[in-house]
């Protein structure tokens, strides 16, 4: 064991860079954080025009968050192709097996857990989706919105994963509907609005208020249960392979 060992940290000596490439690259490093750092102060501040442009057309933009206006309205193609990349981390991580069970969500009574863990989240559990919930209403005129209010869920279920006795089966129909759901949403409210406005994401004035709210439901719903389907996933195989090891 010592003679690997050894090995080992010969072998990580032999990787380690020489004295003088570290200094070279450290004065290299410090010169480019001063020449940063000069440019900051000496370059005139650029004139605020879009954040300018934003807040003068908010009354159109059917909210009263700039920021919500601007993810969902104004540059809502960039919020859609966001939402893409996470689906399409969540179908790489998924597992590949069948099942043929339609509960989602499995729960083991023979694993004993504390008490204290229970009655913990019997009250965490509805109140982060409570505060999910409010999250997303609030983006509406004040910081929050679909991603806030997915982290705060998926936290949700993150705590139930973590307690030890409740499983989520991704390969159930619900599992599916729920990670595909924000995208579907937000294409078929594409689609509606390129019949009826010839523009696919400009939505009408008077409108635009509650379609925002219908994609944000629908965003939230799939960003918790991608951020939760990455969690028990790496979690999954973080374990396997420390059993692996100790084998």
């Amino acid at each position: 064991m010592f003679i690997s060992l050894e090995f080992q940290q010969q072998n990580t000596n032999e990787k380690e860079l020489s004295r003088v490439t570290c200094w070279l690259l450290g004065a290299i490093i410090t010169a480019l954080s001063i020449a940063l750092t000069i440019a900051l102060l000496v370059t005139d501040k650029a004139v605020p025009g879009l954040a300018d442009l934003a807040a003068k057309n908010l009354d159109i933009s059917g909210v009263e968050n700039p920021v919500t206006a601007v993810l969902l309205n104004f540059r809502s193609y960039d919020t859609l192709l966001e939402i893409a990349v996470l689906l399409i981390v969540a179908v790489a991580i998924l597992p590949t097996q069948s099942s043929t069970t339609t509960q989602f969500l499995s729960v083991d009574d023979k694993i004993i857990i504390s008490p204290v863990l229970v009655g913990l989240l019997k009250w965490l559990v509805p109140l982060a989706i409570l505060v999910g919930g409010y999250l997303l209403w609030t983006g509406a005129y004040s910081p929050g919105g679909a991603f806030q209010a997915g982290a705060v869920v998926a936290g949700a279920g993150v705590a139930l994963s973590l307690a030890g006795r409740h499983d989520f089966l991704w390969q159930t129909t619900k599992a599916r509907v729920a990670l595909n759901l924000g995208l579907l949403v937000f294409l078929l409210v594409a689609a509606a609005n390129a019949i009826v406005t010839g523009t696919s994401l400009q939505y009408p004035v008077e409108h635009a208020g509650w379609l925002i709210l219908v994609v944000e439901i629908a965003a939230t719903l799939s960003i918790a249960a991608i951020l939760l389907l990455l969690f028990v996933r790496l979690k999954k195989i973080a374990e396997r392979s420390e059993q692996e090891i100790n084998q």
